[in-house]
């Protein structure tokens, strides 16, 4: 028998492919990992800041409800390698891990690269070659079955399968360039809409950007589409010089993703949520009561962080400099009115050099499920952000990339018989 007809090929060394080689490689039969970037795991490097959110250790039943695209397609590969086990299975390869606030899992040492060096020490432990700067250009096909892959300098490995974790096109840096999805219509697959998803938002008034580098913490932000609510949640985020990011806007992005390509959204801050409007009174009547000579401009930094004083006190309509024995009733209700309902204008996403991950890519009717087998070409699998499905922010995303990692790796071992 040729050993290397019988090769996997795994186009792609990013937390999916890795993965997938890790599994496919326990089978015995030769694998290679075909790599575009100068080294594996680019994308790994720079998640969670450089820390590297893992995971997420929340319930696997409530996993899906931070998927917002085809949560269902996954039921299969995250049951049969969930988050405990994706756990497990780094601590018991040597990394050290720690669960944060929102159940997200690190390593412990705060290194993104002790997760590339643990996938790295165990394919090369289980002998798996890999080639850098290696670009696919073509898959090679017979009679509907794959025979290997041809790359751009026009060279041919033969293979019986081939795994396709190439990433979508978020982080382009990072090597992330859509390469998979040529790849995927070479086959016949339908390669579904795509678009930056988990990603800042432009917003529309001037105002915004006198606040670049302003966190927010114990927020809501709540976006509508004329009156219709998108998306309303609790949490953190920034003002930029061209908008709003941070996890409540990366998470929102997800969720608006059609209705922002349509056209202006609305969105507005509750900067007091744990305050309904007779206890936000009180609180600035507690403040004013305090210092009553003092301007208004140098109370409000009790109440608000000292970049959003200018600029609230402006929308409100109010002399900085009016002493807070002044104020008068519709004043101050006009300051509690910006407090809960500070709005702002939403104009579109950024692009994907800003977006964590790529709404849409193979469409998941033509995949097996449990096994992330092609249904079009035998022998061909996907797994990780080429496919069309994400997650929101969280850890999410790089446990979809372990599950259909690890599907697509023990899918081509185990049905290596068929092959021949």
């Amino acid at each position: 028998m040729n050993r290397e007809k019988e090769r996997i090929v795994v186009i792609g060394a990013g937390a999916a492919g890795m993965m997938a080689a890790c599994f496919a490689a326990q089978g015995g039969d030769p694998v290679l990992v075909l790599e575009k970037n100068e080294k594996t795991g680019k994308k790994i490097y720079i998640t969670g800041k450089g820390r590297c959110n893992f995971t997420n250790l929340c319930d696997t039943e409530d996993f899906f409800s931070s998927i917002p695209r085809n949560p269902r397609f996954l039921y299969s590969s995250v049951y049969g390698f969930d988050a405990q086990a994706v756990r497990a299975w780094f601590e018991e390869h040597g990394v050290k891990t720690k669960e944060e606030r929102g159940s997200r899992a690190f390593p412990l040492s705060d290194h993104a690269s002790d997760i590339t060096r643990c996938l790295e020490n165990e394919m090369r432990r289980l002998g798996v070659q890999i080639r850098l700067r290696t670009q696919v250009q073509r898959l090679l096909m017979e009679d509907g079955h794959v025979s290997g892959v041809e790359l751009a300098g026009g060279e041919v490995i033969p293979a019986s399968r081939v795994i396709v974790a190439t990433g979508g096109l978020s982080y382009p840096s990072t090597g992330s360039t859509g390469d998979g999805y040529d790849l995927a219509r070479q086959a016949g697959h339908t390669v579904t809409e795509t678009s930056p998803s988990l990603v800042p938002l432009n917003t529309l008034e001037e105002d915004i950007p006198l606040m670049q580098g302003l966190s927010l913490k114990n927020v809501q932000l709540t976006i509508f589409d004329g009156r219709r609510k998108l998306f309303s949640q609790f949490g953190e985020m920034m003002f930029t010089h061209f908008g709003i990011t941070g996890p409540l806007v990366l998470s929102a992005s997800a969720d608006i993703q059609k209705q922002i390509s349509r056209g202006y959204l609305e969105a507005e801050i509750d900067l007091k949520p744990a305050l309904d409007a007779e206890k936000l009174d009180e609180r600035i009547l507690r403040e004013f009561a305090a210092s009553p000579n003092k301007a208004l401009c140098n109370v409000a930094p009790a109440l608000y962080p000292s970049r959003l004083v200018p600029v609230i006190i402006d929308r409100c309509g109010i002399e900085p400099h009016t002493p807070v024995h002044d104020i008068t009733r519709a004043m101050r209700q006009a300051l509690a009115q910006e407090t809960k309902h500070f709005k702002m204008t939403l104009t579109s996403l950024r692009g994907y050099n800003e977006a964590i991950v790529t709404r849409g890519g193979v469409s998941v009717k033509e995949i097996d499920p449990a096994t992330m087998e092609s249904r079009l070409c035998r022998g061909l699998y996907f797994a990780g952000e080429v496919l069309d499905v994400d997650g929101y922010t969280g850890g999410f995303n790089l446990q979809i990339a372990w599950s259909t990692g690890k599907a697509a790796g023990e899918g081509a071992r185990e049905t290596e018989g068929e092959r021949i």
